[in-house]
């Protein structure tokens, strides 16, 4: 099999459905062969009705049911059920366009590439407040800032996981995606992507934007307030700090000190620039003040 589709999901059934008849109609050559793979991660609603409506005429639609919360190990566990040479990922609120899968395989193919992130465009609930510039974007998995094809050399250049795909081999190599990380039921963290594509930079793999390779992501209205945000940098550092760590000998309650200067520092430039700046830089750092705190509440719960 050429290709396959891993979709995870946690109680979204309905949005599921429009990214299973997205996925659906797929138009590709008649000799490509590819699959859909649905990992229910969990979910409580209707999920595995909605899937098995669409199974009745659709073959190479498969369910599979990963009981440890966690986006990571549902991750692992369509990677492990998948039987495709290339493995693409998409999430249960994102719609691909009908040529996604066929640009995905002509991009990987054209540039000899072994893993890829494509353009993600917004699908707005309602319109976002004036603050929400594109410095937030990300913070929403959007990322349509470019539309040509070029070399990801950085971590800080990753994919997002509503649009990326890799070879299988790559994952024999660098092994499957950090447990320890990513969201876990209505916990807002993340990093397991970045940490991914940290892996195979430093493997050695070639890894590229393909332009028109396109979905588009659905953005809920609850996911446009400052609130959302905060919590989300919050639990996505203290998320980072427990897996990963922070250098430094002297530490107190298994902080490093020189985090308490920083944070004081972060937190008197974001009352400073509420004052000077516009309100998009002010919130932005103020989000820096976030990070510290969640960074800080995640050193105090792991072990040194």
């Amino acid at each position: 099999m050429k290709a396959s589709i891993i979709v995870c999901t946690y109680n979204r059934a309905d949005s599921l459905r429009e990214t299973l008849q997205a996925l659906k109609a797929q138009k590709t050559e008649p000799a490509l062969s590819w699959e859909v793979v649905v990992v229910d991660n969990r979910s409580t609603d209707h999920t595995k009705s909605v899937i098995e409506s669409f199974q009745k005429d659709w073959p190479t639609l498969r369910y599979v049911y990963e009981a440890n919360q966690g986006l990571s190990h549902a991750r692992n566990r369509g990677i492990n059920t998948a039987r495709g040479e290339i493995l693409l990922f998409t999430d249960d609120d994102v719609l691909p366009e009908p040529d996604w899968l066929e640009n995905i395989l002509a991009g990987i193919q054209r540039h000899q590439a072994d893993a890829c992130g494509g353009y993600i465009a917004p699908i707005w609930e309602i319109p976002p407040p004036p603050w929400l510039t594109e410095r937030f974007h990300g913070f929403l998995a959007i990322r349509a800032d470019r539309t040509d094809d070029y070399p990801i050399t950085a971590p800080g250049q990753a994919p997002f996981g509503a649009n990326m795909a890799f070879r299988r081999s790559v994952f024999d190599q660098v092994g499957l995606f950090d447990t320890e990380r990513g969201r876990k039921g209505k916990t807002l963290a993340s990093g397991e992507d970045g940490e991914m594509f940290e892996r195979l930079l430093k493997a050695g793999y070639e890894v590229v934007f393909l332009g028109n390779a396109r979905v588009h992501h659905k953005v809920e209205g609850f996911r446009l307030k400052k609130a959302y945000f905060r919590r989300w940098r919050f639990q996505t550092s203290r998320n980072i700090a427990q897996s990963r760590g922070l250098p430094g000998k002297r530490r107190i309650f298994n902080v490093p000190l020189y985090l308490f200067p920083q944070l004081g520092r972060a937190f008197t430039r974001a009352i400073y620039s509420r004052l000077t700046d516009s309100e998009d830089i002010a919130f932005h750092h103020e989000i820096i003040v976030w990070h510290f705190l969640g960074t800080i509440q995640g050193l105090l719960g792991r072990s040194s």
